[in-house]
């Protein structure tokens, strides 16, 4: 019978992740149980940073972007050793039952433990909408709408001087934020790692844009793109003459993670948070709590660990579609 539990955050925060602990605390609580929080991840699981929360505890966090309990890396934790300080850590404080909020590498862990025969559950946070088993994760919301109003600031400052603006958004090996703000924002090209774009093409597009008589051309980049921002500017900057456009370059990197989450993310925070305490209720153990289909769904973590989802290939058909 379960009659305590734990929640961490792990892995790079996501706006909406104190949505998450907040719903976490306060359905455990009223399922009458008792609630701690572990402090930065499985930093914190292996070195014992457990405090308890209660209704209080997380009053207020809704609105804030972050994660009121951190977040930190933990080599440690990678090896079996680490692992069983975790659970020996966990034994100790009662817990019957770990719910981890985090992105892939979180989930990882998370299964890690379940192996070892440890009830633990997963909720899908991560700003890369990288995770199998949600079609959308806490926090992409908020940095995508981020990504596009910095595409949106761009775009009349480069109308003005007649430039092509290259932006780099976040999302490691996920082209999703690229491609999505790309798509919503009007961008000329978009560059992700699912689908190579060369710098010759990149420079053919920007070329073909000032011909229609275009008076600026954005190219969003995903991070993790093999011709990232720095090659793709070196090589425009040197044939700008045949481009049309000056080029810049925007890296917006982590202002993408900060500040508020927007209404979606707390809300989706909010109802993967306690759907992951439902999955605990009903004794199941093991899994990811996230939305598919616009309903809670629990997928095995033993089909996402490790694993990431690819881009729709037809948004990505769209995108070429569109820029025209």
């Amino acid at each position: 019978m379960v009659s305590r539990i734990a929640v961490l955050t792990s892995g790079g925060d996501a706006p909406g992740m104190n949505a998450a602990i907040r719903a976490v605390t306060r359905t455990a609580l009223e399922e009458g149980w008792s609630v701690f929080g572990v402090k930065e991840g499985y930093y914190g699981l292996v070195n014992d940073t457990f405090i308890e929360l209660n209704a209080r505890s997380v009053g207020g966090i809704i609105q804030l972007g972050g994660t009121m309990l951190g977040s930190a890396r933990c080599l440690e934790f990678k090896t079996e050793e680490g692992r069983k300080r975790a659970i020996h850590n966990l034994a100790r404080h009662s817990i019957d039952a770990l719910i981890v909020i985090g992105g892939n590498g979180s989930q990882t862990g998370a299964y890690a433990l379940h192996q070892m025969g440890f009830a633990v559950n997963g909720v899908a946070s991560t700003i890369d909408n990288d995770l199998l088993g949600s079609d959308i994760t806490i926090g992409v919301d908020t940095a995508l709408n981020i990504s596009l109003e910095a595409i949106d600031r761009l775009k009349t400052t480069a109308s003005s001087h007649r430039r092509a603006f290259l932006v780099e958004v976040m999302g490691r090996d996920c082209g999703y934020l690229a491609l999505m703000s790309g798509i919503a924002g009007g961008a000329e090209a978009i560059v992700v790692p699912e689908a190579e774009t060369t710098p010759e093409e990149v420079a053919e597009t920007i070329s073909a844009a000032y011909t229609r008589g275009k008076s600026h051309a954005i190219v969003v980049v995903a991070e993790g793109a093999k011709h990232g921002i720095a090659a793709l500017t070196e090589y425009l900057t040197k044939h700008k003459e045949e481009l049309g456009f000056d080029v810049r370059a925007t890296t917006l990197g982590h202002v993408q993670r900060g500040g508020a989450p927007l209404a979606y993310d707390r809300v989706l925070g909010s109802r993967l948070g306690a759907g992951a305490v439902r999955a605990v209720a009903e004794r199941k153990f093991g899994v990811l709590t996230g939305m598919i289909a616009g309903k809670i769904a629990y997928t095995p973590l033993g089909d996402i660990a490790g694993k990431t989802k690819g881009l729709d290939p037809s948004m990505i058909a769209l995108a070429g579609t569109l820029a025209r």
